[in-house]
């Protein structure tokens, strides 16, 4: 059988490989940065505009110091990543640059705003970041969420929480060639047909067997959806204690919000489109809520975590209203952003953050999901609301060569 696999994905990755492609030089430029005199790609799309601290918004007036324990968390990670490139994103900044600049931060005695503003001017540069000549994306907010569960199942517990399935298969295609996109594909071996298919859809694994270890039991099959989207939650008890739940895998298939679902079936409209509306609307219509989130494809698997707070996908504690979710296919993770939006209420929100996690809707080159923080109704109230138009700086280490 694993002979059979792994011929099978050897024709799969090869077989469309001619001489053209392997004539193809590799191409590793440090950067693309857009100067208003001259111009210089990175691929098609990905642009930097150098820009100057003084030209942020807010940005002697942020209480940098809140974002510290996020930017040293990532530095922790940075220091130990062996990729040449942060990440391996498209955006490729190389790793050695940050660690020098990580292990100087590390090595300063920085305990104020006012200090941690010098020791960024002085080490780091900010850029614009551009899709193609657009500097504007869109931003969301995400939280984590709180349901109910139980360690039995019963007949008030009947939903089970999935941990990662025995069965799931992941592969990165460029550990097969370096010259394949960054990506990962999901699947399980087909024994019948004795190769890889892809991974059971929703409608499947909640309707038929699943070869995965149950974690716990839901309550609510609404609220386990939304645990689902943002990725963790803290589920309380029956005895009344609290365990946090964290994303653990997820089934390959793509994502679905259950907002633009709804939205395009006509039940309901833009001004209520905001995540508490939805879940009333999905709670006010039990059986057709089941036939609506199971259009959602993607599936997600968690774990029992230890760590007092979410972690996000570089491995680190999520900081409330300091983490941001990119799309890491373009933006390395443990980036410093400057981020200028508006909140659910419009309020501006012009500060620093970090690159620490990932969603399965964040795509784009200027996309983010801003975390708001832990909690139950009110916390859903506010971060389900923010959809705004923004845009971010990245910074980077002065040290760092720039491929113009």
């Amino acid at each position: 059988m694993y002979k059979i696999f792994c011929l099978f994905i050897l024709s799969l990755f090869f077989g469309g490989c001619g001489q053209e492609e392997e004539k193809q030089q590799e191409k590793t430029p440090s950067l693309s940065i857009e100067h208003p005199e001259e111009k210089a790609d990175l691929g098609p799309d990905i642009k930097l505009v150098p820009a100057q601290f003084k030209d942020l918004k807010n940005w002697y007036r942020d209480d940098l110091i809140k974002a510290f324990p996020a930017i040293k968390a990532s530095c922790e990670q940075i220091i130990k990543e062996k990729n040449k490139y942060m990440s391996n994103a498209e955006l490729k900044v190389p790793t050695e640059a940050y660690q020098h600049a990580c292990k100087k931060m590390f090595n300063s005695d920085i305990s104020t705003s006012a200090e941690l503003r010098f020791f960024l001017d002085k080490v780091f540069k900010p850029y614009l970041v551009m899709d193609k000549s657009n500097p504007n994306g869109k931003f969301t907010a995400y939280f984590e969420s709180a349901l109910e569960a139980s360690q039995t199942e019963s007949l008030g517990y009947p939903y089970p929480i999935y941990g990662k399935p025995l069965d799931l298969i992941e592969v990165s295609l460029s550990d097969f060639d370096d010259k394949l996109p960054n990506q990962k594909i999901y699947g399980r071996i087909d024994a019948k047909q004795q190769k890889l298919v892809p991974y059971f859809t929703r409608e499947q694994i909640e309707t038929g067997k699943l070869a995965a270890p149950i974690i716990l039991w839901a309550k609510d099959l609404v609220d386990l959806h939304i645990m689902q989207i943002q990725g963790s939650a803290v589920a309380k008890l029956e005895n009344g204690d609290r365990v946090r739940i964290g994303f653990a895998a997820h089934n390959g298939h793509p994502f679905t919000g259950i907002g633009s679902i709804l939205l395009s079936q006509g039940l309901i409209d833009k001004e209520h489109a905001s995540m508490s509306e939805i879940r009333k609307w999905l709670k006010k219509h039990p059986q057709q809520a089941v036939k609506e989130l199971r259009k959602n494809k993607r599936y997600v698997f968690h774990r029992i975590a230890s760590t007092t707070a979410p972690v996000g996908a570089h491995n680190v504690p999520l900081t409330p209203q300091r983490s941001l979710a990119v799309d890491k296919q373009y933006i390395p993770l443990g980036s410093l952003l400057w981020l200028e939006t508006t909140g659910p209420l419009k309020e501006p929100i012009e500060q620093l953050v970090v690159a620490q996690d990932i969603g399965g809707a964040i795509k784009g080159i200027v996309r983010g999901d801003f975390y708001w923080g832990s909690g139950d109704e009110e916390v859903l109230e506010q971060a389900g609301k923010m959809n705004s138009i923004g845009r971010y700086y990245i910074l980077l280490p002065k040290t760092m060569e720039i491929v113009q």
